[in-house]
Formats: C-alpha cells, structure tokens, sequence
C-alpha cells in the first residue's frame, strides 16, 4: 500500500494549525513577559524618613555629598585607583546636578509609628512638597512613599497613608507619572491581590486614569520567595500584579533577621541574600520588572579612617551588585551618593571599549575575537544605555564607539515581545 501524498503546502498548512493550537499560549506569553521597558532605571533609590522630607531636600543631599567628596576627595581616588582621573569629575558634576535619581519617602520602619494625627500631617507635608518640587523642577526623575504593609496589624494605617498621599499629591496639582509606591513586608500572594484592589478603588475615588497608580514589591520576608507548598511565590506576585508592579526591592536586614542571620553577618552578599535575589532575577526576567539590591548600613562617616572603610566597602558593593545584574540599590545617607556614582561610573565606563568593540563587530557582522549571539548583544547594548542614563557616558562618545545611533541601541537592548 503506498504512502498518501502530502499537501501541495505541507508547511503553511502546518503552520495555520499550530497558530490555532497556541494562540493562547502565544498571547499569555506576551502579557506576561512582555520584555523590558524602554525607560530609564535609576541607579539607586534614596529612603529619608517622610518627616525630612522638606523642600530643598535633594539640594540639601547633594551639598552634603559633595562636601563629603571635597573633604574627602583623596581617600575616594585612592580607592578608585585608575578610574580617578575620569570618573570624579563625572561624580562631581552629577552630585551638582542630580544627586538623586530616586527618592523614597519613607513612612514605615525609617519613620516610626507616631500618633495618627501626626503621620497624616507628615503625609500631607511630604505630598505637597513633592507637588511643589514637580512643579518648580527640583523634584528627582522618580519618587514615591513606602507606607506601612498590609499585614493586620499595619494595615489600616497603612491604607490610610496611601490613600491621603494620593489625595494631597493630586490635590496639589501634583503629577503621579514617574511615582510608585513601596509595599513592603510582603507575606502572601493575597497581599498582592489587595494591593491592586486598593490601587483600583484609590483611582476610581480620586478620577485617575486606570492603571495609574503603581507599586513596587519589597521582598523582605521569606515568605515573599518561597511559599508554604514550596514553590517561588515571587514570581506568581510579579504576575498577580495585574500590569500595576514596577520593581521587586530586595530588603537586606529584615530578611536576613527573618532567616535568622546574626547581626554582624546581615550583608547584602550573605548566602541567604544571593539566593533571595537569584530567584527574584528569575521571577523578574522578561516580564518589565526591574531589580534593586538592598542597602548598607555601614555609613562613610566619622573620621577619615572610618570614611575610608565605608566608602571601600560601598564601592565593593555596588560593584558586586552591578556585575550580578542588579543595577539599583538603596542609599541611606549623603555621605553614599559619591560611593555610589563612583562605582557605578566606574564599571560602566571600564566596560564601555569593549562592549561598544563587540557590538560594532556584531552589528558589522565584522567577527572579531568574540561570536556573540542576539542575546548577548542585547546585554551589550543595554550596559551601553544604563551608562547613557546615569551619566557615565555621552551620546557622542558612544555613538563613535559603536557605529551606532542612540535610538538604535536603545531599540536593540530593550524590545518588546510582539
């Protein structure tokens, strides 16, 4: 008996019926892992208790910073080595200009829990000032508030604090694009779920556009990575979202105190934290939810030996930090800002030659000395933009460098599934 003969047009036949069997499938993949945004990260973000947040905030930190730097100028090069010559410059004129790419106004452990009157002025206070800030063009490219978790017996104030920021930020003329809010101490993927009812309700009372409002996610609890069936808990948060999560915020002491770490040992690169970070970077990974790493509590300050040990240890941090992926972390004090640009300057622009060289090569389809394959110039490309956001590189240089056009990087190191 002989074989059928095939289709005329096996293939295209074929084709119509695989679409058929994973439309679905094709479309929950880019709801759900849509690709990175094409918007800036900031390298850090900085935590000030609600009740200092005054107006002139982010002047008064880059003075202090870049009196930290003139004071200490000799100790921050010595610990730079090499990189000196062209990264402080660039430190200098960031604190100067924009000493702070993210500010979070903080209403929860930094803060306190004062009488109820009392926090709702605070919130006012630092809505209004936020407002004000926007509108005269001394507000940071990003702000927001951490309030108090949704666990029971944080939540009604908590909810209260959310609800009157965003009230008194409107209220004020205030623009809530660039604005996220930090819910922290997540235990449950039910808290996530909340989270976006209340983020409804909030828009639907204040006449916000849908989706306005939205959050971040602090994994500082055990429970936010690994769920009580076993499973990363971080993940199915990221997706009960609903489109609303912007980051997933690592917090260095309470999971470590949470996982039973000694006090001395609590770091950010503690086993306990690569693991939590590691699954996070997994959850994370194609959905638009961008990383930070934690923050540091051994401050530059003091004598010229004890800025010399906090600074060393900032810089090995963040570098630690940067190399794994994790391109955001927090800053605590003034006196970490020229650590933090410094680090971060310095690995963008030691890796800048070689990564602009590969992706000339790639994109000239020249070989050289490495076969990248698309994905690795997608990382190549994105390194270059992340220098352009933060300032550690000019348009200029690495359009020389690459042959290639600003747009076109950006294009080439965050597209969006289709």
């Amino acid at each position: 008996m002989s074989n059928p003969e095939p289709p005329a047009d096996l293939p295209g036949t074929l084709t119509a019926e695989l679409d058929d069997l994973l439309r679905e499938s094709d479309a929950r993949l880019v709801a759900r892992y849509p690709g990175d945004a094409a918007t800036r990260q900031p390298v850090h973000t900085v935590y000030v208790p609600a009740d200092r947040c005054t107006p002139g905030l982010v002047r008064r930190w880059g003075e202090e910073a870049g009196q930290a730097l003139t004071d200490h100028e000799g100790v921050l090069a010595d610990l730079l080595g090499d990189h000196a010559r062209a990264v402080l410059p660039l430190v200098a004129h960031k604190l100067a200009t924009e000493p702070v790419e993210d500010l979070r106004m903080d209403l929860e452990d930094g803060y306190g829990s004062p009488p109820d009157d009392v926090e709702d002025a605070d919130v006012e206070a630092a809505a209004r000032t936020l407002a004000r800030a926007q509108q005269d063009g001394s507000a940071p490219p990003f702000a927001g508030i951490r309030f108090k978790s949704l666990e029971a017996p944080t939540r009604a104030r908590g909810v209260r604090t959310l609800a009157l920021f965003v009230r008194h930020l409107t209220a004020a003329g205030g623009d809530l694009d660039g604005v996220v809010v930090t819910l922290p101490k997540v235990t449950s993927l039910d808290q996530v779920t909340a989270m976006v009812h209340a983020c409804e309700r909030l828009e639907h009372a204040v006449g916000l556009a849908p989706r306005t409002l939205r959050f971040e996610i602090q994994v500082e609890t055990p429970q936010s990575v690994l769920g009580p069936d076993g499973t990363a808990l971080v993940a199915r948060m990221v997706h009960a979202g609903s489109g609303r999560v912007t980051g997933l915020h690592y917090g260095t002491y309470d999971y470590s105190a949470f996982c039973g770490i000694p006090g001395p040992y609590q770091s950010l690169e503690h086993p306990v934290a690569d693991h939590a970070k590691l699954v996070m970077q997994a959850a994370a990974a194609g959905t638009g939810v961008r990383l930070s790493d934690g923050s540091t509590n051994v401050l530059p300050v003091g004598t010229p030996e004890q800025v010399h040990e906090g600074w060393a240890l900032h810089l090995r941090l963040v570098r630690r930090s940067l190399e794994r992926g994790y391109y955001q972390g927090w800053d605590l004090h003034p006196a970490q800002l020229p650590s933090r640009f410094a680090a971060t300057y310095a690995f963008y622009r030691e890796h800048l030659p070689g990564a602009a060289r590969r992706l000339r090569d790639y994109l000239g389809q020249t070989g050289g000395a490495v076969l990248d394959e698309p994905a690795t110039a997608r990382a190549l490309a994105d390194l270059l933009v992340r220098a352009l956001d933060c300032g550690a590189a000019l348009p200029a240089e690495v359009e020389e460098a690459t042959g290639t056009s600003v747009e076109e990087l950006t294009a080439l190191a965050r597209p969006r599934r289709r």
